[in-house]
C-alpha cells in the first residue's frame, strides 16, 4: 500500500516498520508511534501481537495507554521510524523467529 503525505510517498509495505515510527489507524485518535514489536502475554494471552505503540505526540503515559495492533490495521504511515543497519538485520531476525513458530 502507498500513502501520499506532503506529495512524498510512503510504502507501509508488507514488513515490520521500525520502532519510532507513527502511524494513523482507522478509529483511533490520536496517532500512534511504535515502540515495541512481536510483542506476547498481554493479558496472560499467547496472541503474539506485530506491535505496541503509545498515543503520538503524548508518549507512554501508563500501561493503560498501550496500543497492541497488527501491521494490517495500519491504514496510513505518518513517518518512518530510524532504519539503521542494525535495525534492518534485528528486523529480519524477527521475522526470521516468527516463521519458525509458525
Amino acid at each position: 500500500m502507498t500513502v501520499r503525505f506532503n506529495a512524498t510517498a510512503l510504502h507501509i509495505g508488507e514488513n515490520l516498520l521500525p520502532i519510532g515510527s507513527v502511524v494513523r489507524m482507522e478509529g483511533v485518535e490520536p496517532n500512534i508511534m511504535i515502540y515495541g514489536r512481536k510483542q506476547s502475554g498481554v493479558g496472560g494471552g499467547d496472541r503474539v501481537w506485530d506491535y505496541v505503540g503509545c498515543p503520538y505526540p503524548q508518549g507512554h503515559l501508563s500501561p493503560d495507554t498501550n496500543l497492541f495492533f497488527d501491521h494490517e490495521h495500519i491504514r496510513e504511515l505518518i513517518f518512518k521510524g530510524l532504519e539503521t543497519a542494525g535495525e534492518i538485520e534485528f528486523r529480519k531476525e524477527l521475522q526470521r523467529l516468527t516463521a519458525e513458530k509458525n
